[in-house]
């Protein structure tokens, strides 16, 4: 049986740096179509900060993208309280995994929805979109068995990185950080943490590696600055993945070395979506991953929200980032 509520919410950037929760009437779901109860919504702490802050040049993808009123968020989980006509696969009841914003109830295309299996939390569920744009970074680096790799970048794009590498079969996966919190949380999943920012770093990693350079560098930061360092750190013939997306691509310059040593500069982003990785596969992946404890996310969730409390949940993302890493709005009840 369809049902549609009578009241939503959901978080919207009526200007720059200024989020409100605000009310909205669902529709009902159109054939095709499955009205999804939200029970979380993780907060994509890169990419909205940026939304948020306005942080990104003029002219960029970033600038294109960002109208008011702006609607934000990816990454959500929830229960599924009605069907549109022609929906199979799909019932009232389901959990499921979508990529729908910060809002309690949300119309989604049936194929976009995810079922959550049983031993998969809605609090680690939210994490599948981030774990499937780490993926593509993972897939572009064409890692084979015993790699050495270095990942820029313990933040939650650098997380799921460090776990999918390591579940690629990579030897000695580096990942370089200044938050020691963020490090622990990649050393629990296998990573060998290194305190050190990316222009620094060059001398401690060859001392881990015996002398040698890693054959593969992926930068999750999504700072313009660091692309040169990244470079300088890598091996010759080596890759430099450019996963980060930062809002000042201008920024970023290459360097002698890509001609001298002659390495591969790659960029993976979200929408580069294949037969073999997209958001079904991935999260089918993920899920399985997850629930089998190849892919753990204890502790990564450091913060709960209600929605109510929006400002301070981006004021924290923006100001205090090292301190944070997944921040949740909980809707249930909201």
């Amino acid at each position: 049986m369809n049902f549609s509520p009578a009241a939503g919410r959901r978080l919207m950037f009526p200007s720059g740096k200024t989020v409100v929760v605000e009310s909205f009437v669902p529709a009902a779901p159109a054939p095709g179509e499955v009205l999804v109860e939200t029970t979380r919504s993780l907060l994509s702490t890169g990419t909205e900060t940026i939304c948020y802050n306005r942080k990104f040049d003029p002219g960029t993808h970033w600038d294109h993208w960002v109208k008011y009123p702006f609607y934000p968020g990816y990454c959500a989980a929830g229960t599924v309280i009605a069907t549109g006509d022609g929906v199979v696969g799909l019932k009232a009841g389901d959990r499921v995994a979508h990529r729908a914003g910060h809002r309690s109830h949300a119309v989604v295309k049936a194929d976009e929805c995810h079922l959550v299996p049983d031993g998969v939390s809605p609090d680690a569920a939210v994490w599948f979109p981030l774990a499937k744009i780490a993926g593509h970074g993972v897939r572009a680096a064409d890692i084979t068995l015993g790699d050495s790799i270095v990942v820029i970048g313990a933040g939650p794009i650098g997380q799921m990185t460090v776990r999918w590498t390591l579940a690629c079969g990579a030897g000695k996966v580096i990942v370089l950080d200044l938050a020691e919190a963020r490090l622990k949380m990649a050393a629990s999943a296998g990573a060998v943490p290194l305190t050190a920012s990316a222009d620094q770093a060059a001398g401690p990693i060859q001392a881990l590696l015996n002398g040698a350079r890693p054959r593969i560098v992926i930068d999750t930061t999504g700072n313009a600055a660091v692309l040169r360092s990244a470079f300088a750190l890598v091996a010759d013939y080596g890759t430099v993945v450019l996963l980060g997306d930062t809002g000042s691509p201008g920024s970023q310059t290459l360097t002698g070395d890509v001609i001298t040593r002659g390495l591969k500069l790659v960029g993976a982003h979200d929408m580069h979506n294949t037969p073999e990785w997209n958001n079904p596969a991935s999260a089918a992946h993920f899920f399985e991953f997850v629930r089998g404890g190849r892919f753990s996310l204890a502790g990564l969730n450091t913060h709960h929200f209600r929605p109510e409390a929006c400002t301070e949940a981006y004021t924290l993302a923006t100001e205090d980032r090292l301190r944070t890493m997944g921040i949740l709005f909980d809707w249930s009840d909201a």
